[in-house]
């Protein structure tokens, strides 16, 4: 894992950023364990009361490239006032490349593909 930062998830839940950082001794370990994506984590971290699926709220993922270089993907519903938030939860020193991802994969409730699914 580069030395500048830290792989992980996010949401976006009622406009505040919940991010969570993979560690080797936290809640979410990248490629390995119960809680290392979305869907597996949201059991373990979703907001009290919260009855809503994981997929339900913008949501994102950071990663480094094989070159070392941040890259945030996210639900274009994810507003750039996050991206700031985002670069401090996870540690970044470098300015992440910026992936907005329209795939099923990144799919909420603000979007109408997931709305029509539903």
């Amino acid at each position: 894992m580069p030395d500048d930062g830290s792989r992980g998830v996010f949401w976006i839940v009622e406009d505040e950023l919940l991010a969570f950082p993979f560690t080797e001794d936290g809640v979410g370990v990248a490629k390995s364990g119960v809680t290392y994506n979305h869907k597996k984590l949201w059991q373990h971290v979703k907001p009290k009361g919260c009855n809503k699926p994981y997929n339900y709220y913008p949501r994102g993922r950071v990663d480094f490239t094989n070159k070392g270089k941040p890259v945030i993907y996210m639900n274009p519903n994810v507003d750039e006032i996050f991206i700031s938030g985002i670069i401090s939860e996870f540690g970044l020193s470098e300015n992440p490349v910026i992936r907005i991802d329209n795939s099923e994969h990144y799919k909420c409730y603000l979007d109408a593909a997931w709305k029509a699914d539903k």
